[in-house]
C-alpha cells in the first residue's frame, strides 16, 4: 500500500485510502460531508506560529521543512499517528490531505517524506 498526499479542493482521486486532513485550520468552503475524510488530525500540523511564518513562500521552504520536522520530533502526537498510518497501509492506501494551493510546498510534502522515512 502507498502514503499518498492530495490536495482537498481537487475532486477526489481516490477515495478508496484512509483519507486524513493534516491541516491545523479547516479549510475553507469544504463541507465535512465532501471532505470524505477518516480523520483530521489537526495537531500534527505545523504551530500557528510556524505556519504564519512560512506563508506558503517557496523561498522559506527549506527552512520551514527544517523547523517543521523539529515540531514533529517534539510533538508527543507524532509516534501515535506514525503507528496509525502503519496500521492502515497493512489494509489500504492512506492519503494524507491538504488545503495550500502550492502541490510542492507545503507540510504534506513535509509530512509524507518524514513519515516514509520512519516506517
Amino acid at each position: 500500500m502507498k502514503l499518498k498526499i492530495e490536495r482537498i479542493y481537487t475532486k477526489p482521486i481516490d477515495q478508496n485510502g484512509y483519507r486524513i486532513l493534516v491541516d491545523r485550520l479547516w479549510p475553507r468552503g469544504i463541507s465535512k460531508v465532501n471532505a470524505a475524510l477518516d480523520l483530521w488530525k489537526k495537531e500534527i500540523g505545523p504551530s500557528t506560529d510556524l505556519r504564519k511564518w512560512f506563508n506558503h513562500d517557496p523561498e522559506k521552504y527549506a527552512e520551514f521543512s527544517q523547523k517543521y520536522i523539529a515540531e514533529l520530533d517534539a510533538n508527543k502526537e507524532t509516534a501515535a499517528f506514525i503507528d496509525l498510518i502503519k496500521d492502515q497501509l497493512e489494509h489500504q492506501d492512506v492519503i494524507l490531505l491538504f488545503g495550500a494551493k502550492d502541490e510542492t510546498h507545503n507540510q504534506a510534502v513535509v509530512l509524507q517524506k518524514y513519515i516514509s522515512e520512519k516506517l
